[in-house]
């Protein structure tokens, strides 16, 4: 599928994504994206984080591609479980790229006001639709074999990043090419 044939719905994760971080930067360049937004970027609540995304879903208007970064991905691909049911999206998520999940069971992110029910209800399936996880093998929020697990029961295609942190802005990841081409190939699966 072409672009211009899809709503790219772009998910960013806790804090929201800055003006230098690749999600912003795809926005402005993909013609037919936009951010979903979240009340509070701070502190991630599951329910409104995910609601938000199903009200997108739903008000598009063409078949839906996610593209969630870090929180964003975990939300994104709740979503996505939840997007089939009657009201829900009825089924027009056609693929998902989640980038740097993290673990929430990560140290690191203990200090973070993160809503616990984001892990209590993250999917323990297959999302049903092709899709690509992107991870890094130095990711302080999650490690590789987290990655693995996870694309394994989301039956997503693993990308190794190597070792590109957590694939954001502070770790070099401004507009991020390899990424853009790791999503043409996912369009070209759709």
């Amino acid at each position: 599928m072409r672009i211009s044939d899809l709503d790219i719905l772009i998910v960013p994760g806790l804090g929201g994504s800055g003006p230098d971080h690749w999600q912003n930067r795809w926005g402005q360049k993909l013609s037919t994206a936009r951010l979903v937004t979240q009340a509070d970027w701070e502190r991630p609540r599951r329910e409104p984080w995910v609601s938000n995304i199903l009200r997108e879903i739903d008000a598009s208007t063409r078949p839906v591609v996610l593209i969630g970064h870090s929180l964003g991905a975990l939300a994104a691909a709740s979503a996505l479980a939840e997007h089939g049911r009657p009201g829900q999206g009825g089924g027009k998520v056609k693929a998902a790229f989640l980038v740097a999940p993290p673990d929430l069971s990560a140290a690191g992110l203990a200090s973070f006001p993160i809503d616990s029910a984001f892990k209590e209800k993250a999917p323990q399936a297959a999302l049903q639709v092709p899709g690509v996880l992107v991870a890094s093998r130095s990711d302080p929020f999650a490690d590789w074999a987290f990655a693995e697990r996870l694309a394994d029961v989301w039956a997503l295609d693993l990308a190794d990043a190597g070792d590109a942190g957590h694939i954001n802005a502070e770790s070099g990841h401004g507009p991020w090419p390899e990424g853009l081409m790791r999503l043409a190939g996912l369009f070209a699966k759709i």
